[in-house]
């Protein structure tokens, strides 16, 4: 029986850590995208870099961000922002590649957004940033988590 009740204790807890860091994904996710479309979308003084690279690196942290609500292990962290690095590098180099239905997605909002239309090289350090900026982010939210997880 008290093997039970622990299992039950530790079960329950398990769940609210689990709630816990998915309010402050959410929390997260909700400061990141206003703040991508605000550097894609900005024209004032060096809109240019707001709007090219400034985005990118918020591009990074919101995969990574998205990523961790599905998989919050601790080598998730790790293993999350060097995958969306990579991806991500792909997705810049399928932009030297021109066939007719990538050119219709890219025609596209979404499409746009999401694949982009035109190779840079200068993308490639900015990734780098966005993906860094992800891991520290994606450990913050996993201190958190088990902050609350040693406090009760």
């Amino acid at each position: 029986m008290q093997r039970l009740k622990f299992s039950l204790v530790f079960s329950l807890e398990k769940m609210l850590q689990h709630r816990n860091q998915t309010i402050f994904i959410i929390l997260s996710l909700l400061i990141v995208v206003p703040m991508g479309f605000l550097f894609k979308y900005y024209t004032g003084p060096a809109h240019q870099w707001f709007n090219d690279y400034g985005a990118a690196i918020f591009y990074e942290i919101f995969w990574c961000l998205f990523a961790f609500w599905f998989f919050r292990s601790r080598a998730a962290i790790i293993q999350i922002p060097i995958w969306v690095f990579v991806i991500t590098c792909i997705l810049e180099f399928l932009q030297l590649w021109h066939p007719p239905l990538l050119e219709e997605i890219r025609a596209t909002l979404i499409g746009k957004l999401l694949l982009g239309t035109t190779f840079v090289w200068w993308d490639f350090p900015h990734y780098v940033l966005g993906s860094v900026l992800g891991w520290l982010w994606l450990r913050q939210l996993q201190k958190i988590g088990y902050a609350k997880k040693s406090q009760g």
